[in-house]
C-alpha cells in the first residue's frame, strides 16, 4: 500500500539537527548499522542499531533514532530500508552518510509501562523457565546471569568470614585470660620468693615468678601481633563486600532497564507488523515513528551503561577473588606465624626456668622455742603432780 505522506511529522517535542559523516568501511563491505522505517509506511529512514567495533560505532556520530536522509549527498526520500541498504553496498571503501541528528531527552522514554517491564524482569530473574510459563510471564535474554549468581558466593564468603572473625575474637580473649593466669602465678611465686628466708629457694622462686611474668609479656606481644588480623577481616567484611554487592545492584538496575527497552522495542514491533499485515495506518509510524525511535536511542543508552557496569562488575569480582585469596593465605601466615613465636619464646623462658627440685634446710625453719617459752612454772607443775621432778632438755616425757 502506498502512502501519500500528507501527515506532518509528530516529533513529540524533540529537536533534530542535521549533518553528515564519512565512513570507511571494513571488509565484509559494511559500515555496521542496521536501517528501520521507510516506504511504504514511514516517511523517515532511521538507524534502529548500531552494533560493537564496526564503523559507525568507532567514528561515533551515528547513534539509534537518527534519521538517514542521504547517500553520498544523494537524498533517499521515499525510499525502502532495502533500497537504502543496497545504496550504501554500492558504494566501495568509503561512504558518506547524511543523517538528521535526533536529540531526544531519556526520561522522555521511562514511561510507567518501562516501570513495570522492569519490576517484571526483577521477578523473573530468579524464576525458572517452567514457573515464568506457568505465571504467564516471558523469559527475556539475559536471565540467570552468571554474575547475579556471584552474589550466592559472596555470601558464602562473608560467612566464612564471620566466622574467621569470631573464632579469631574468642581465641584472642581466651589468651588474654590465659596470660593474665600467667601473670597471677608470677606474682604469687614473686612474693612467695620474697618471703622466704633462705637465699637458695628465694631466688629460685622470684626466677620462677619472673619466667611466668615473662610469659604473660610474650602472651600481650602475640595478641598485639595477631590482633590486626580483626581490622584487616573486617574491611573485607564490612567494606569490600558491601561495596561490590552495591555494585552488582547497580548493575542488574541497569541490565532490567535495559531488559525493559528491548521488550519495549519488541512490543512496538509486534504491533507495527500486526497494523501492516491487517492493512490499517499506524498513526506514530504515518508521522515518523519518533516515539519508537526515542525508544531506540533509550536502548542504546541503557545498552551502554549495562555493558560498563557489567565490565565494573567483572574487574570488581576479580579484584575481589584475588583478595579473597590472598588475605586468607596473609593472614593464616600472620597467625602461624605469632602463634609460633609465643610457644618458642614460652619454651625457651620456661626451659631457663627449670629450677625443680628446690633445695630447702628444713632444719632452719623448724619452730624452736627457747627456755624462756617452755612451761616451768613450778606452781602448775606442783599442782597436777606434786611428786614429779621437772624434765630434763633433750628428753621424751611420757604423761601418766
Amino acid at each position: 500500500m502506498m502512502m501519500d505522506y500528507e501527515l506532518e511529522e509528530d516529533k513529540m517535542g524533540m529537536t533534530v539537527t542535521s549533518g553528515s559523516v564519512q565512513l570507511k568501511k571494513d571488509t565484509q563491505n559494511l559500515i555496521g548499522i542496521s536501517i528501520g522505517g521507510g516506504a511504504p509506511l514511514c516517511p523517515c529512514l532511521y538507524v534502529v542499531q548500531v552494533f560493537d567495533n564496526t564503523p559507525a560505532a568507532k567514528e561515533g556520530s551515528l547513534a539509534a533514532g537518527d534519521e538517514i536522509v542521504g547517500v553520498n549527498g544523494k537524498s533517499l526520500r521515499g525510499k525502502s530500508k532495502v533500497e537504502v541498504a543496497r545504496a550504501i553496498q554500492a558504494v566501495k571503501g568509503e561512504v558518506t552518510i547524511n543523517y538528521n541528528k535526533l536529540h531526544a531527552d531519556p526520561k522522555l522514554g521511562k514511561t510507567l509501562d518501562l516501570v513495570l517491564k522492569k519490576m517484571k524482569h526483577r521477578m523473573v530473574e530468579n524464576m525458572s523457565s517452567s514457573t515464568a510459563d506457568a505465571l504467564g510471564l516471558s523469559r527475556a535474554i539475559l536471565c540467570n546471569d552468571s554474575l547475579v549468581k556471584k552474589l550466592d558466593e559472596l555470601e558464602k564468603t562473608s560467612e566464612l568470614y564471620k566466622g574467621m572473625m569470631d573464632s579469631s575474637k574468642r581465641l584472642l580473649k581466651s589468651f588474654y585470660d590465659l596470660s593474665q593466669s600467667h601473670k597471677g602465678f608470677g606474682d604469687v611465686f614473686s612474693v612467695i620468693g620474697a618471703r622466704e628466708i633462705q637465699p637458695k629457694a628465694s631466688e629460685a622462686f622470684m626466677h620462677f615468678g619472673e619466667a611466668h611474668r615473662n610469659i604473660e609479656k610474650f602472651g600481650i606481644c602475640m595478641l598485639k601481633t595477631v590482633k590486626p588480623m580483626l581490622s584487616d577481616l573486617s574491611t573485607y567484611l564490612n567494606k569490600a563486600v558491601p561495596d561490590t554487592k552495591l555494585t552488582i545492584k547497580k548493575y542488574l538496575d541497569a541490565k532490567f532497564e535495559y531488559l525493559s527497552y528491548c521488550l519495549k522495542v519488541k512490543e512496538m514491533d509486534d504491533e507495527e507488523y500486526a497494523y501492516a499485515a491487517l492493512g490499517e495506518p499506524l498513526y506514530r509510524v504515518e508521522t515518523g515513528n519518533y516515539e519508537y525511535r526515542l525508544v531506540l536511542r533509550c536502548r542504546q543508552e541503557a545498552r551502554t551503561r549495562f555493558a560498563k557496569m557489567r565490565s565494573d562488575v567483572l574487574v570488581k569480582m576479580e579484584l575481589l577473588d584475588q583478595k579473597h585469596v590472598q588475605d586468607i593465605v596473609f593472614q593464616l601466615q600472620r597467625f602461624v606465624s605469632g602463634m609460633s613465636n609465643y610457644h618458642e619464646d614460652c619454651h625457651k623462658q620456661m626451659k631457663a626456668a627449670d629450677i625443680f627440685p628446690i633445695e630447702v634446710d628444713l632444719l632452719r625453719t623448724t619452730i624452736n622455742y627457747d627456755k624462756s617459752n617452755e612451761f616451768n612454772d613450778q606452781d602448775e607443775f606442783d599442782d597436777e603432780a606434786p611428786d614429779t621432778q621437772p624434765p630434763t632438755e633433750g628428753k621424751i616425757v611420757s604423761m601418766d
